[in-house]
C-alpha cells in the first residue's frame, strides 16, 4: 500500500472541456475534423486526458468558432 497516503492525481478538465463533452457525437466529430484530429482524440481532450499541446490549442479554437451563434 504504498503512497496510500499522496492524494490520487485527477485530471481536472477546464470549462471548453466540459462544453464538449456536453456536445453530441456528431457535432463533436466537426470539432474534431475542424481540428484535423481524430474523434478518439478530441474525446481524450475532452476528458482531461493528456493530448499534445498544438492539438489542445486547435480543438479549443475549433470548439469556439463552432459553438459561436452565425450572423445574419
Amino acid at each position: 500500500m504504498r503512497g496510500f497516503l499522496q492524494p490520487s492525481i485527477r485530471p481536472v478538465p477546464t470549462d471548453s472541456q466540459k462544453t464538449f463533452r456536453t456536445l453530441a457525437r456528431g457535432r463533436r466529430g466537426k470539432i474534431a475534423r475542424t481540428a484535423q484530429t481524430t474523434l478518439v482524440k478530441a474525446d481524450q481532450w475532452g476528458r482531461g486526458d493528456t493530448v499534445p499541446a498544438d492539438l489542445a490549442e486547435a480543438l479549443e479554437r475549433a470548439l469556439k468558432t463552432v459553438s459561436q451563434p452565425k450572423k445574419k
